[in-house]
């Protein structure tokens, strides 16, 4: 398994679910590091226990006191929604990164043991960073002895067309976390350290009632095969250019679309009233996903982005049909709402 990842991730644990694997890289930062606070990014999700929930920012996840004490938020670069720009009107990465500087500065942020991100959101929106971004913030991390951790979860195991999503951008984590694709519907996760901290698994008494499970261990193992055999990380960039064929041409014929991306099989449309003012259209949103469902279309909604992630076996003449199910509902929903 380690073979397959960049660099020298090569200690392991073995969990059950994705929340438990993150819990267990926040406490190998903290072991590894010797400090205690976390920063993560706004909308980015790491699961639903509570150190998961704390350091994450998700509606759903707001209810009672979500953040333990030295967990902070931060914003994070969204190309269709920058918060700093540049002079020709392109998103300025290097402003999050002094952003953050000026943070850090700050007397009640002093003992940061790591930076948790995903690195594409995921229930945020399919939200992809710009390709300077996480280089950038590795370099920042380094100069500041903070870890980086790569919450993986979702995007590893060939998601994004790269056995690691980190690997679009040549930076290597120092912690992460697999999930999802990893066992391919079995419950196994996994924390994936680098050799300088590995040690701090032993540290935190790294442990699961059910991680390791041997016919889950055997389903994982299947998975790194069958990747590789079936060359089903081609195939993923290979869907991801056809996906964004359609999907470009789409934006242009449907007022109510503002942006569209796609990296590998993890692909968003984001849906607004006005692509001047981009105000996100949340109705919108609502009724896309249920004509769509009534059309046969199974997904999970996200407000007023469409968040798909097609199996990255899926035939290209599939992953077509499905996205022209979507283009009738978009049509219909702006007929009824213009």
């Amino acid at each position: 398994m380690a073979e397959k990842l960049p660099g020298d991730l090569n200690g392991f644990q073995l969990y059950d679910c994705g929340t438990a694997a993150v819990e267990a890289g926040l406490r190998v930062c903290r072991a590894a590091t010797g400090k205690s606070e976390l920063i993560s990014g706004f909308y980015d999700f790491h699961g639903k226990t509570y150190g998961a929930v704390s350091v994450a920012e998700f509606p759903a996840l707001a209810y009672g006191p979500s953040r333990a004490p030295g967990c902070h938020l931060v914003p994070r670069p969204n190309p269709y929604r920058p918060l700093w720009t540049r002079a020709d009107g392109t998103i300025d990465t290097d402003a999050y990164l002094r952003f953050y500087a000026e943070y850090l500065d700050r007397a009640t942020v002093h003992n940061v043991a790591a930076f948790v991100l995903e690195p594409i959101q995921g229930w945020g929106g399919s939200v992809i960073p710009p390709d300077d971004f996480f280089p950038k913030l590795r370099t920042f991390c380094d100069e500041r002895k903070i870890l980086l951790m790569a919450d993986e979860v979702l995007t590893s195991m060939g998601r994004t067309g790269q056995w690691l999503c980190m690997e679009h951008w040549g930076v290597q984590p120092d912690i992460v976390t697999l999930g999802k694709g990893f066992g391919n519907g079995f419950p196994v996760t996994a924390v994936a350290v680098r050799d300088p901290y590995k040690e701090s698994i032993e540290k935190i008494s790294a442990s699961s009632s059910y991680g390791g499970n041997p016919m889950a261990c055997a389903a994982a193992l299947a998975c790194f095969e069958v990747i590789e055999e079936e060359n089903l990380l081609e195939h993923a960039r290979r869907l991801e250019q056809v996906a964004m064929d359609y999907m470009r041409p789409m934006m242009a014929r449907h007022r109510i679309i503002g942006d569209v991306r796609a990296k590998g099989c993890l692909m968003g449309v984001e849906l607004v009233k006005d692509k001047a003012t981009k105000e996100p259209f949340d109705e919108a949103g609502k009724r896309v996903y249920q004509k769509a469902f009534a059309r046969g279309l199974a997904w999970i909604p996200a407000g007023h982005i469409l968040r798909m992630s097609p199996p990255i076996i899926m035939e290209e003449a599939v992953l077509l049909k499905g996205l022209e199910m979507i283009e009738e509902a978009i049509a219909e929903t702006e007929r009824e709402l213009a």
